[in-house]
């Protein structure tokens, strides 16, 4: 059967990204490559250089995945804030980093970031969901739901900051039991409640 015949438009580009995500949850960054990813998926070893020019363009092909996927985790609504949705939301954002590591250390690790190649559909993905937090919480001032004194930008830059090195700590192996961050993940949210309703 030929590839044209296997695929439908497009569905050869989904079936690469999520192969190579596979990949990565299995064998880390050194198992993956082009090669490797079109056996996987059973297409000719040029197929996978239709979509992506490299390896490179790949990963951040992978973390602009991950980011949409991300951007359903960081949805708040006003009008159900609360301090139990603040929980639930503390512990959806670790759920997810745990959940989708080959995402998430792609998404906020130094590997891309710091590289020359990083592409712009990358920048604009990720800029995209600290915006839409930002505009929420902005959204939560202007609605009078919380405290007229809080600073959007800093509580955003600074509640995200401390998901990030909640969720660091389980997948870097410094806390290994994912349930005893439980307490900590409740904490957490009593912090940003306190900061959200100080008057």
């Amino acid at each position: 059967m030929t590839e044209k015949t296997r695929y439908h438009h497009g569905d050869l580009r989904r079936s690469l990204l999520d192969a190579a995500a596979e990949l990565l949850r299995e064998e880390g960054e050194a198992g993956l490559s082009m090669r490797q990813l079109a056996a996987r998926v059973g297409v000719s070893r040029t197929a996978p250089y239709h979509h992506f020019k490299d390896k490179q363009e790949l990963l951040c092909a992978i973390a602009e995945e991950g980011f949409r996927r991300y951007i359903e985790v960081l949805s708040l609504d006003a009008g159900n804030l609360s301090e139990q949705r603040l929980q639930r939301f503390v512990r959806e954002y670790l759920d997810f980093a745990l959940d989708n590591v080959e995402y998430y250390d792609l998404m906020f690790g130094s590997r891309l970031w710091k590289s020359p190649g990083i592409t712009e559909t990358l920048k604009q993905e990720a800029y995209s969901a600290f915006k839409m937090y930002l505009e929420q919480v902005r959204h939560w001032l202007e609605q009078g739901a919380v405290s007229a004194h809080l600073d959007p930008l800093r509580y955003a830059q600074v509640s995200w900051s401390t998901l990030h090195g909640m969720s660091r700590l389980l997948i870097d192996g410094i806390y290994l039991d994912r349930e005893a961050m439980g307490p900590a993940c409740d904490q957490a949210a009593a912090m940003f409640w306190h900061e959200l309703k100080l008057d």
